[in-house]
């Protein structure tokens, strides 16, 4: 049963954004919009995502073997939850300022969780820098094709 845990942890952020990538692959309008100067192309995304997605699990999974705290749990989840809507919000619904704030928030819940990862194990908090950097560069091309289009 700890295996099974153990797998769930790690995996579970690779799977929500799978199931995501699923969705959203038919709305996906990424090469059809302008973009801001420095976005990466669109191979460039299911390959940082994936590594992105694999660190969040690890660094969840170090901070859960000896750590219960619930609040840091509950926003670990909100900020996935948070993570897989906005893909929904941007490619489906097509509400590009709407995801502005929300990926802002996004980042926002990851750097409390940074924060509070930190106090109790700081390679699970480490982990997370590759994540808020790439939300920060995230935010800079939502914004951008929010101005551009």
């Amino acid at each position: 049963m700890k295996n099974i845990k153990n797998f769930f942890r790690i995996f579970f952020p690779l799977i929500i954004g799978g199931i995501v990538g699923v969705i959203i692959k038919n709305h996906i309008d990424y090469s059809l919009v302008e973009k801001p100067p420095f976005s990466p192309p669109k191979l460039a995304f299911p390959i940082a995502w994936s590594i992105l997605y694999l660190l969040i699990g690890i660094s969840y999974y170090l901070y859960r073997k000896n750590n219960n705290d619930k609040q840091t749990i509950k926003i670990y989840y909100i900020g996935l939850f948070f993570n897989a809507l906005w893909s929904i919000i941007f490619f489906v619904l097509k509400l590009r300022l709407t995801s502005i704030f929300w990926i802002i928030a996004l980042l926002l819940l990851t750097i409390v969780l940074f924060i509070n990862y930190k106090k109790q194990n700081k390679i699970s908090a480490y982990l997370l820098i590759p994540y808020i950097l790439w939300l920060t560069y995230a935010t800079y091309i939502n914004i951008g094709v929010y101005i551009l289009n």
